[in-house]
């Protein structure tokens, strides 16, 4: 006999919730499911907890669209950071991992996400409004457009420096091309081309 439960329902239930996370599948879930439980006073009890203050404290930062358990969020309330510049980004994946690069320390703004017609996301579902409304204000000299290399973030990017043309502001973008560590055998056509473009003095 094969195929049936194995497990009660509030266990997978767990399992099930589990492989609703990026990068988890069902039996990538199970294994992450029976490790929590076996590691339940070390791991499931304070994940439970951490969870329970995620849903009760953290909210989305009205300046910037980051989220963390302040509004304003943290990066928007550091006086150190730089007030002219405004990075803006698709998701707070992509601020978070601009941050996790120490790269700049400028502030940020969050589209919640890029156009794409094709899956019915239009300038109405981004944050162009609010930062349009940012970019009006005397200290910001600059805005830095680091959304994706994909047909969709570069749409957006072309949308977002149209909305910004009233604006005394400069509009720049990442720089594509080769990465640091890159061989230029293994690299795509697109990327290379972009690397030749985007050349700079030695």
């Amino acid at each position: 006999m094969s195929g049936g439960r194995i497990t009660g329902p509030e266990i997978e239930r767990l399992i099930q919730l589990l492989a609703r996370l990026p990068g988890l599948g069902p039996r990538s879930a199970r294994r992450a499911a029976l490790h929590l439980i076996k590691k339940k006073d070390q791991l499931l009890g304070p994940l439970a907890e951490a969870m329970q203050v995620a849903l009760d404290e953290v909210r989305v930062c009205s300046t910037c669209g980051n989220i963390d358990t302040a509004d304003p969020c943290f990066i928007c309330a550091d006086p150190r950071r730089d007030p002219t510049i405004i990075v803006v980004v698709e998701d707070v994946a992509d601020l978070w991992a601009l941050e996790r690069a120490a790269a700049v320390s400028a502030r940020y703004h969050v589209l919640g996400g890029s156009l794409s017609p094709l899956d019915g996301v239009g300038p109405d579902d981004l944050n162009v409004a609010g930062l349009i409304e940012r970019a009006r204000d005397p200290a910001v000299t600059e805005i830095v457009l680091a959304v994706n290399a994909t047909v969709e973030g570069q749409t957006t990017a072309h949308y977002v420096t149209d909305q910004l043309a009233g604006a005394a502001v400069k509009v720049s973008q990442l720089a594509h091309g080769v990465p640091v560590g890159g061989e230029l055998d293994y690299l795509d056509d697109g990327t290379l081309a972009a690397a030749i473009r985007s050349r700079t003095e030695f």
